[in-house]
């Protein structure tokens, strides 16, 4: 996982990973002021290290000198071995109220050059002394000289189409979407996918995703919205990319900070949504695709304080992204968590959690373990205390209780982690529950209630379930399908255990691997 490093009052912000030679190439923003896009380079994909900014805030007067906000990184189809990002800007001419799209160009993914302006934009004008000044800057870079030649009418920043599209401040909200660039080739094409708004409709359900196509080198003209739900604000951080013929839209939406998708066929216009298009649950946003050589990985960043997204933000690890048979996409558990993972731990007879009452024990039997709780809840504690661990196991339940795991939990308090689980209706629910010394009263009782997802129960025949905790990083797997994905640092060790409320649970296929503890190298790996 990374993150800025404790102390900065710096945050990590919207990320884009581009996979390049067998690196994995990170670029994200700096919140809270967004005044440069930084780059860390990783082996795994869980260890980073920083390298050199990308780019800067513009020169004072230009079209991107107060901010910079979400940006996209691809090969350029015109140049073998360049790369080009698209990128979001604000200048304080407007007070930060009107987005645009610039574009930098590297030849080696380290040294990025912006793109010259155009004339007509009033931001710097694209003229001889301004090209020079670039060309002039690039060549005093420390090493790698950027070659790339631009072309002397420049349609740079890329502004709104004001005939499809929000496009002036008197329009809407009064300020003007038009950010998050993705480029890809669709159907033989070059498109820039951005996220903005159409001109007509209720006014919080003109969010949709712009359509930008390539008629010539670095030039590209406006199309009508690729999507508009007419559901949303904004769709955020747009991503389109191809699966088994099958296409797939990506967006992030904020009004309930979810990642969701739409699919259509591959030279189809009419997008459609699955009964629950639901691709990340709640905290987890502007999700960014990335395809290295296993396929095709999801990112984004997770916002730990719910309060403040402009602080304590994390990058999780990837996952891994399925298309299921039926066309429905899904999320798997990154394979380089293998790494971490050590032998697998002797288990013994489960320890109770509570003191035994009546019609409540643990049954070894061929396969596995019974556990019965006939009134009441108990927790069955597996081996010691753990920190960092990946449990793997078959759930079915007999009776209609309740049941679920525990984890991280302290003996005496019984603080920790909760994860209900609803086998018969498929419901998962995370809660941190505990103690709060320093309160007194109903005070002192602390109840998160952290995350929750669903999956497709299959009633009396059980369940296989994954949960995965490295560092402050949590993971509940499905059936091989992600429903939880979140960080919190509400308990940092305890017993691991499952519990059973009124019913007896038949556990089966039981291993318990413990993983090596994640490492912090200033601020360059964040696992705790």
């Amino acid at each position: 996982m990374f993150s800025e490093t404790d102390g900065s009052r710096k945050a990590i912000g919207d990320i884009h990973v581009f996979f390049h030679e067998g690196l994995y190439h990170l670029f994200h923003l700096v919140l809270p002021n967004h005044d440069f896009i930084a780059h860390a380079v990783s082996t795994d994909a869980i260890h980073w290290r920083r390298v050199r900014n990308a780019i800067f805030l513009g020169d004072p007067g230009s079209w991107d000198d107060l901010m910079l906000w979400t940006m996209h990184v691809s090969p350029d189809p015109h140049k073998a071995g360049a790369w080009r990002m698209f990128y979001t800007g604000l200048s304080r001419r407007d007070r930060g109220l009107v987005q645009r799209l610039g574009l930098a160009v590297s030849d080696d993914l380290y040294v990025w050059q912006k793109h010259p302006v155009h004339s007509e934009d009033g931001r710097g004008a694209n003229d001889p002394d301004l090209v020079k000044k670039a060309r002039e800057q690039s060549q005093r870079e420390e090493s790698n000289e950027i070659t790339a030649t631009f072309d002397a009418e420049s349609c740079y920043p890329i502004s709104p189409s004001p005939q499809h599209y929000e496009s002036d401040l008197t329009e809407g909200r009064h300020w003007v979407s038009f950010r998050d660039p993705f480029f890809c080739e669709d159907s033989g094409r070059g498109i820039l996918l951005v996220a903005a708004r159409v001109k007509d409709g209720p006014i919080v359900r003109r969010g949709c995703v712009a359509h930008y196509t390539e008629v010539r080198p670095y030039h590209f003209e406006p199309e009508p919205a690729l999507l508009h739900p007419g559901l949303y604000d904004d769709v955020e951080v747009p991503n389109l990319f191809t699966i088994q013929g099958e296409r797939y839209l990506i967006g992030s939406i904020r009004e309930d900070a979810k990642i969701r998708y739409w699919h259509a066929g591959p030279d189809s216009s009419d997008w459609r949504s699955y009964h629950d298009n639901v691709l990340m649950p709640q905290g987890n946003y502007a999700g960014r695709v990335c395809e290295d050589e296993n396929g095709w990985m999801l990112w984004c960043f997770f916002a730990m304080n719910r309060e403040d997204h402009t602080a304590n933000n994390l990058m999780p690890p990837p996952k891994r992204l399925c298309r299921a048979d039926d066309g429905v996409l899904f999320l798997k558990t990154f394979e380089g968590f293998d790494e971490w993972i050590e032998d697998a731990v002797k288990l013994e007879k489960p320890m109770l959690l509570l003191p035994e009452s009546r019609g409540q024990e643990a049954r070894k039997v061929d396969g596995g373990w019974t556990l019965e709780s006939s009134f009441g809840f108990q927790g069955f504690l597996l081996n010691g205390p753990l920190a960092d661990f990946r449990l793997d196991c078959h759930l079915s339940i007999d009776g209609k209780g309740k049941c679920g795991f525990v984890f991280r939990i302290d003996e005496e308090s019984h603080d920790g982690y909760y994860l209900s689980l609803d086998l018969l209706k498929g419901i998962a629910q995370l809660r941190s529950w505990g103690t709060t010394p320093d309160s007194d009263g109903e005070h002192m009782m602390s109840f998160n209630a952290l995350q929750g997802g669903n999956w497709l129960a299959r009633g009396a025949c059980g369940e296989d379930f994954s949960l995965l905790v490295f560092g402050s990083y949590i993971e509940l797997s499905i059936a091989g399908r992600i429903i939880l994905s979140l960080a919190n640092l509400d308990f940092q060790k305890g017993h691991l255990g499952i519990y059973a409320d009124s019913c007896s649970l038949s556990v089966t296929n039981l291993s318990l691997h413990p993983m090596r503890e994640p490492e912090q190298r200033d601020g360059q790996l964040i696992g705790s």
